[in-house]
């Protein structure tokens, strides 16, 4: 029996079988992410994680101070869990909408926000948190600024695509778009409403960044917001105590400073893993506003560290997939408003996360699709129902869901195929205007070619052409001396 000499066969090190893996994953996300319709599925699931977390923590949140009240711990669930299904009934019609009646109809959307604002002013209003800035019918209150930040990211991404050629001049890239919101800025600062009209700023700080205006004026309306925040901020008591309460929240631990303070307590409290869902303390009347304005800080306590980067993630890739949308279309409008609105939802939530971990003075900003909330619920399911359907129309998804079917989700949702975009045609160059009645018009100019040839004088064509056989009978001659 021979023995076989065996070469022990030598592995890899283990750094470069990593390195493998590492390149193998990177392919194959790269792979997934070039495929169509990858950035659509993208946003669903976003959509369907913050839909389900913001359900999960409103309940958690809301629960015990309603039976405190002596209310149903499901009071505040029930209506948030009416709300997200409507909002749910608005995101599948925004999806089969044509974007082009989107865009034709933001225009009487602007007016009709516009005339809310002012009617939420008069007696038909009413004031809840100390803001009028409601209507309130019978259990169901509906606050008008949030389709007005809708309103005004689709109807300016309109004017300035449509005036696109002009941008180059102040008054066309300036107005109407500027003076609008301006006044709907003096409206909602009228309720007043101070997150409003931060919110409204960062929509009109998006469209004019998108559309390529000048950085001078970003410029002017920094000095000017500031400027404005400084007046608001010294001419009213209760913004100047937002203010100094920002800067030094431990002056008045049971007043101003409450909320700030036991924000900060209910995170240190959740430490990396949190206490487990439904086991805060800061629900129980510690914190107010804890289902609203403060969720974030029953995540941190409840979830932990780990609940806050998955929200903070969740956010994140949503700049990132709705950038991506803008970046991959070619219609200059849906670019401007996925990345308006991209911006506007991103900017919202690090707002208010800012203001929770005490990096921001508080401004009432919501948490979206997590804080509790009707009208800012539903008109964020509208946003996301707006970016998934800007989404399926990049090119790429347009070609593949035309030619290769609807896919699986939209044969569920029984979406219609999008449609191409065609670039608007080339105008062409205006005719001249008739003279205006009662004047005479200028005459012609006069063609001095014209006047050299048939036209001239009859003394002009006899010497023309006594002067042409003169020079035909010397050239007649000389070719006969020449000969």
């Amino acid at each position: 029996m021979t023995a076989v000499d065996r070469t022990p066969v030598e592995r890899p090190p283990r750094s470069a079988r990593r390195t493998k893996r590492v390149v193998a994953v990177r392919t194959s996300l790269t792979g997934w992410l070039g495929r169509p319709l990858a950035d659509f599925h993208l946003l669903l699931a976003i959509f369907g994680m913050l839909t389900v977390l913001g359900l999960i923590m409103v309940l958690s949140a809301s629960a015990p101070g309603e039976v405190a009240e002596g209310a149903s711990a499901y009071s505040v669930f029930k209506k948030q869990l009416l709300y997200v299904g409507v909002g749910a009934i608005v995101f599948l019609i925004v999806l089969r909408i044509p974007l082009r009646t989107i865009r034709h109809g933001s225009t009487m959307a602007m007016l009709v926000c516009v005339v809310l604002l002012f009617l939420v002013l008069t007696p038909l209003g009413s004031v809840l948190g100390g803001a009028q800035s409601w209507f309130t019918v019978g259990p169901i209150s509906f606050q008008p600024i949030e389709p007005a930040k809708l309103a005004l990211a689709l109807w300016g991404a309109h004017v300035l695509v449509t005036k696109r050629a002009l941008l180059d001049q102040y008054r066309h890239l300036l107005v109407p778009v500027v003076p609008v919101a301006m006044l709907v800025f003096a409206l909602v600062m009228l309720q007043p409403d101070l997150g409003g009209t931060i919110t409204l700023g960062v929509v009109l700080m998006s469209l004019l960044w998108f559309v390529g205006a000048p950085m001078r004026i970003f410029g002017i309306i920094t000095i000017g917001a500031v400027t404005g925040a400084l007046v608001l901020a010294l001419g009213s008591d209760y913004r100047l105590k937002r203010v100094q309460t920002f800067l030094n929240p431990a002056a008045d631990p049971q007043g101003d400073g409450l909320q700030a303070l036991q924000a900060l307590y209910a995170l240190a409290e959740g430490g990396f893993f949190g206490k487990g869902l439904t086991n805060g303390s800061s629900k129980w009347r510690y914190l107010p506003n804890v289902h609203s304005d403060f969720i974030f800080a029953v995540i941190g306590e409840e979830l932990g560290f780990i609940g806050c980067v998955l929200v903070l993630g969740l956010f994140v890739l949503l700049a990132v997939v709705g950038l991506r949308i803008a970046a991959r279309n070619t219609d200059p409008w849906i670019r401007m408003v996925a990345a308006t609105l991209t911006v506007w939802l991103v900017a919202q939530a690090a707002i208010n996360i800012g203001y929770v971990v005490q990096l921001l003075p508080v401004t009432g900003i919501t948490l979206p699709m997590i804080s509790s909330g009707g009208t800012s619920v539903v008109t964020t399911m509208f946003v996301f129902g707006i970016l998934a359907n800007c989404a399926r129309h990049e090119p790429d998804a347009v070609s593949a869901l035309r030619s290769l079917g609807p896919g699986r989700v939209g044969g569920i949702l029984k979406l219609p195929a999008p449609v191409v975009y065609k670039p608007p045609p080339k105008r062409r160059p205006v005719r001249p205007s008739p003279p205006p009645r009662g004047r005479k018009a200028a005459p012609p100019p006069v063609d001095e070619r014209r006047m050299a040839g048939r036209h001239a004088p009859p003394s002009e064509y006899r010497r023309r052409e006594s002067r042409k056989a003169g020079q035909d009978r010397d050239a007649r001659s000389r070719r006969r001396d020449g000969r």
